[in-house]
């Protein structure tokens, strides 16, 4: 006989994870009592938003779900933000929420949240287990809807009476995947699709993607002369410097690729949902060009733009059956017009100020290894990474499509566990950093060598930019006194420094690197000028506009 959380633990074992991102509660004793015996690694995190977040970039790392365990009422609100992440990313992840007991539901007991509403609208599935022996049974089905079909966010609400009862039952088996489907009759439609293209444009995005997925991408689209845009967020997908790659469509996109995409006469929608941001509202996409949307949910084909041919499946299963093909490539010119183009977008502009962020990151991308990871939350301060940094591999960005700001330190504290031997990088703004700078402390105790650059211009910079716009003048709301960031990583445990001008920053990163190899995060603050609102623009720039 074994009590409810040992079970658990035992489940989670089965199903191949490695660790757990949780804030302590006593709604789940007994798991915390399970996984001192476990082989499972626990991080212990400051904030239940942060642990959501650490989550979902393992999932999105792993290709497994990710998980957090929290607490019930407020613990569950605050791991929301990850869950939404998860959702609108199409991230596996597995978040098991503390919850009282049986007896005393509907009381408006201490802490109590009907689960099943909340989460509902955020998840695939919202479930509450109701008995101890069927624990291994929920968490089976959890994981597999999870990483099925279109991969998201699971909720499971574990009763404290549950996972305290005993019960005798067997440890799951590993469930194996799925045969990978042929696809052999929709890869030669595409072929014959493309063949019959004169301006044709993929677009890539969503999730299941690997390594040697976004290589065999990478063949297609040099054997058809493919030009291959990303989805927003999606930059890694495609090794930036390969030849058909052309840029990326977010929300400050290059107008020579917006040209093209216009002028497209077939669209190939590779694994991304085509999204408002990616779409620029549903409007990006020419009406008179042929869309064929490749996607493993059925739900998402035709949910809003109804494609000429929709194909339920994994895009990366897809391409690799499609690089078997006879490929007949269009003209070489229109790829080296667009990559031109690209490079062209590439070139920056002095921005206000001494710190210039689009030389920080150009040297950011000729410097790092090709093999490092680069993360960040939102705001208009990553405008400059996703236009000045080139992704050399996949899985090198954690970005989230969801816009949560925040994101960029949690995620890149799951990455330096995934993946101990990369150099990991967070971009945040001085507001982002804000919403989980806690998580530095987390980084130095569980000695995971971050390096974070805090981009400081006192002011929620995103939002100044759109009220400039609206009601220029008239700022409200938007104004930030920070405090000494620098000062407070180092009170974190963290080796820290000041950058005030470009040319300082190289030293000062050799400084945050020599720390990292011996497991210290480091943090960089970058003193930006506040008219420096986005790459080559201006506060100034906007009046009238």
């Amino acid at each position: 006989m074994r009590h409810g959380g040992r079970i658990l633990v035992a489940a989670l074992e089965a199903h191949g994870v490695e660790r757990v991102f949780t804030v302590p509660g006593e709604s789940f004793l007994p798991v915390l009592d399970a996984l001192y015996d476990s082989s499972i690694r626990t991080v212990v995190c400051r904030h239940e938003g942060g642990a959501a977040m650490m989550a979902e970039a393992d999932g999105k790392l792993t290709g497994r779900a990710g998980v957090a365990i929290v607490t019930r009422g407020p613990g569950a609100c605050n791991a929301s933000s990850g869950v939404h992440v998860a959702r609108q990313d199409s991230t596996p992840m597995l978040l098991l929420v503390g919850q009282i007991a049986r007896g005393d539901r509907d009381r408006e007991v201490f802490q109590e949240v009907d689960y099943r509403a909340m989460f509902t609208p955020l998840a695939k599935w919202v479930a509450e287990v109701g008995e101890t022996a069927r624990l291994p049974e929920y968490l089976a089905r959890a994981f597999h809807v999870a990483q099925s079909g279109r991969p998201g966010p699971v909720v499971l609400a574990l009763p404290e009476d549950v996972l305290a009862g005993l019960a005798e039952v067997a440890d799951p088996e590993p469930v194996p995947p799925p045969p990978a489907p042929e696809l052999r009759v929709e890869a030669a439609a595409v072929a014959r699709e493309l063949t019959r293209a004169t301006r044709p444009m993929a677009i890539v995005g969503g999730s299941g993607w690997t390594p040697g997925a976004a290589r065999a991408l990478g063949d297609v689209a040099a054997a058809w002369n493919l030009p291959v845009a990303a989805a927003f967020r999606r930059q890694d997908y495609l090794d930036n410097r390969h030849p058909c790659y052309v840029g990326d469509l977010g929300l400050s996109v290059n107008p020579a690729l917006l040209q093209a995409l216009a002028g497209a006469d077939l669209v190939l929608a590779l694994g991304t949902r085509l999204s408002d941001v990616t779409t620029g509202g549903y409007a990006r996409l020419p009406e008179d060009a042929r869309l064929l949307h490749v996607h493993p949910d059925p739900g998402e084909l035709g949910k809003v733009l109804h494609p000429d041919l929709a194909i339920a499946a994994g895009a990366p299963a897809l391409i690799a059956v499609l690089a078997a093909q006879s490929a007949s490539p269009g003209p070489a010119q229109r790829v080296a017009e667009l990559r031109s183009a690209y490079a062209a977008w590439q070139q920056p502009r002095p921005d206000p100020g001494a710190v210039q962020m689009a030389e920080i990151v150009r040297w950011l991308s000729a410097h790092l290894p090709q093999d490092a990871i680069v993360t960040n939350g939102a705001g208009n301060y990553a405008a400059w990474l996703h236009r000045y940094f080139r992704f050399k591999g996949y899985r090198s960005q954690l970005a989230p499509t969801s816009g949560s700001m925040g994101y960029g330190l949690p995620s890149a504290i799951a990455a330096k566990l995934v993946h101990p031997d990369r150099v990991v990088v967070a971009f945040a703004g001085d507001g982002c950093f804000q919403m989980t700078g806690a998580e530095l402390a987390t980084a130095t105790q569980h000695r995971t060598g971050v390096i974070v650059l805090v981009v400081n211009n006192g002011q929620y910079g995103t939002i100044r930019m759109h009220q400039e716009r609206t009601f220029p003048g008239r700022v409200s709301g938007t104004a930030l006194i920070n405090p000494d960031f620098a000062a407070l990583a180092a009170a974190s445990g963290a080796w820290s420094a000041r950058v005030t001008e470009t040319a300082g920053f190289a030293e000062a990163f050799a400084g945050a690197r020599a720390a990292t190899m011996e497991g210290r995060p480091a943090l960089i603050e970058l003193i930006t000028d506040p008219a420096a609102i986005a790459p080559g623009l201006a506060l100034s720039d906007l009046a009238g506009d």
